[in-house]
């Protein structure tokens, strides 16, 4: 269930970074009640998942996956480039996820 809790927690660090975009250096309200309540949401399945997995996993799955969704949903909502490089460096990044998810017990 940990990884469960991981996944979420991941999901919501992205809502919070996309939300943040919206926020107009938090001059704009519901954007900005928007990143506060994601990001304890995240805060607090991270807690959950640190319970059972090493920090050092859990971390880097956590801030893996907020970056992952961020980078994508910037190529989808913001038309931020998606280079091939770019798309590459993704990727790497997701092997780092998955990698780390098959040697975390």
């Amino acid at each position: 269930m940990a990884w469960v809790y991981l996944v979420v927690a991941g999901l919501f660090e992205t809502v919070w970074a996309v939300a943040l975009k919206y926020t107009d250096g938090f001059s704009r309200l519901w954007p900005s009640v928007t990143v506060a309540v994601a990001m304890a949401i995240s805060l607090y399945f991270l807690s959950l998942a640190l319970r059972t997995l090493p920090l050092g996993s859990a971390y880097a799955v956590w801030t893996g996956i907020g970056a992952v969704g961020a980078a994508i949903l910037g190529m989808i909502l913001f038309g931020e480039s998606a280079a091939p490089l770019r798309i590459a460096s993704i990727g790497l990044i997701v092997v780092g996820i998955a990698g780390l998810r098959l040697t975390t017990v």
